[in-house]
C-alpha cells in the first residue's frame, strides 16, 4: 500500500496537465466541482457518477449501544452519514490493479 494521498492540488494539477487550463483555473474547476458534489449531498440528493459510483446520505435512527469495554449501555443520537458504493467496473479494476 502506499502513504500517498490524493489531494485537491494533485486533481487540480491533472486537470491543468490533461486539459491545459491555467493552473487557477483548474484549481477552480475542481473546487466548483467538489462543492457541487457537497451541495448535493447536503441537500438529500444522491450523487452518481458513471464507471466510479454513488455517493448517497442514510438517516440512521437513535440506538442503545454499548461500551466495549465497560458494557455500559450508552444511546447514539440519531444522525445522517454519507455512504460511498463503488460502481463494478470501479470494483473490478481496483480487483485488477489496473491504472488506465
Amino acid at each position: 500500500m502506499s502513504d500517498k494521498t490524493l489531494t485537491r492540488m494533485d486533481l487540480a494539477d491533472a486537470v491543468h496537465a490533461q486539459v491545459g487550463l491555467s493552473r487557477n483555473d483548474s484549481a477552480d474547476l475542481v473546487e466548483n466541482v467538489l462543492n457541487t458534489i457537497s451541495d448535493a449531498l447536503v441537500d438529500g440528493e444522491s450523487v452518481k457518477i458513471s464507471s466510479f459510483g454513488t455517493f448517497s446520505i442514510r438517516d440512521k435512527s437513535a440506538r442503545i449501544g454499548r461500551n466495549p469495554k465497560t458494557g455500559q449501555e450508552v444511546p447514539i443520537h440519531p444522525r445522517r452519514v454519507l455512504t460511498f458504493r463503488p460502481s463494478h467496473l470501479m470494483k473490478d479494476r481496483v480487483a485488477s490493479g489496473n491504472k488506465n
